[in-house]
């Protein structure tokens, strides 16, 4: 019958041929290609080297360089004038909350960047806090192209018109939000800027342009360093102006002053500065003498 001959077959292989097909005890198992544990093993390279993965690696890639860009040109608070890169000066703003007056022109700045945009006034954690606990975090601005009179310091009497200066800026600018274009950094670390602030929510004023205008500020006349920001002619024309008008440190005696045979005499903050320097410095002459 044909399945004896096909069993028959089968028993009739030889030792030989059984020994071909058993696998050899010192060689691994063979798998055909595609099995499931070859596939576990090895890396399909494929997956990282597509253009879709390119293209997301670089997006991804470049979005987030942008993103420390603009933390780190914008963003980023800084708490001194030591943080003050040279590449700010006459490229960016500072835009924070005026912490302290010190003078008629000159102030201490708490740098908050992106403003009100980004809480800065409004939310509980963007708020400056408490002013004794900012000593140190401030930017100490001196406003560019203005003098304003000096008040009394270092045994030196104050020139007229010196309180009502500090009083005027103080009224302006102090516990407000201002914007100050920095110029470059002066001999007593402090931040050469115009300063603006916002009236009416859409304007904004020049700080200094306005103390000539009131007669507390004349135009800076230092030889060296002297900075305008471009605005070096309208600043003297403001200060012509309050000249003619006799307002602010500009004005006549009163009637009781005339009376008494008073005329106006008006020393300018550089020519007081002159002035009282060579003072000091034949006072300690005639000392060391």
């Amino acid at each position: 019958m044909p399945w004896l001959d096909w069993l028959s077959s089968r028993s009739s292989k030889t030792t030989d041929d059984k020994e071909r097909e058993a696998p050899a005890h010192d060689e691994p198992p063979y798998h055909p290609a595609g099995s499931w544990e070859k596939n576990l093993n090895q890396t399909d390279w494929s997956h990282y080297t597509s253009p879709q993965a390119i293209t997301a690696s670089i997006v991804t890639t470049a979005a987030t360089l942008v993103l420390i860009r603009l933390y780190k040109t914008y963003l980023r608070r800084i708490p001194s004038v030591d943080y003050l890169k040279p590449g700010l000066f006459r490229r960016r703003s500072l835009y924070g909350y005026v912490t302290s007056v010190g003078d008629g022109d000159n102030f201490h700045l708490f740098h908050t960047p992106g403003g009100r945009l980004l809480g800065w006034g409004w939310l509980p954690w963007r708020r400056p806090g408490d002013l004794k606990k900012l000593k140190g975090k401030t930017i100490s601005i001196r406003m560019a192209g203005v003098d304003a009179p000096e008040l009394a310091h270092f045994g030196k009497p104050a020139q007229p018109y010196g309180q009502e200066a500090l009083d005027w800026l103080r009224s302006s600018i102090l516990h407000r939000y201002v914007r100050a274009y920095p110029y470059r950094r002066d001999q007593y670390d402090r931040i050469v800027c115009t300063v603006y602030r916002r009236r009416w929510l859409f304007f904004k004023t020049d700080v200094g342009y306005q103390m000539l205008q009131q007669g507390l500020a004349t135009v800076y006349e230092a030889k060296m360093y002297t900075e305008f920001g471009g605005k070096e002619e309208q600043y003297r024309a403001a200060e012509a102006r309050a000249k003619e008008r006799k307002i602010g440190m500009w004005q006549e005696p009163g009637l009781i002053g005339k009376m008494l045979g008073r005329q106006r005499t008006v020393e300018s903050p550089r020519e007081y500065k002159t002035r009282t320097a060579t003072q000091d410095k034949h006072g300690k002459t005639g000392r060391s003498k």
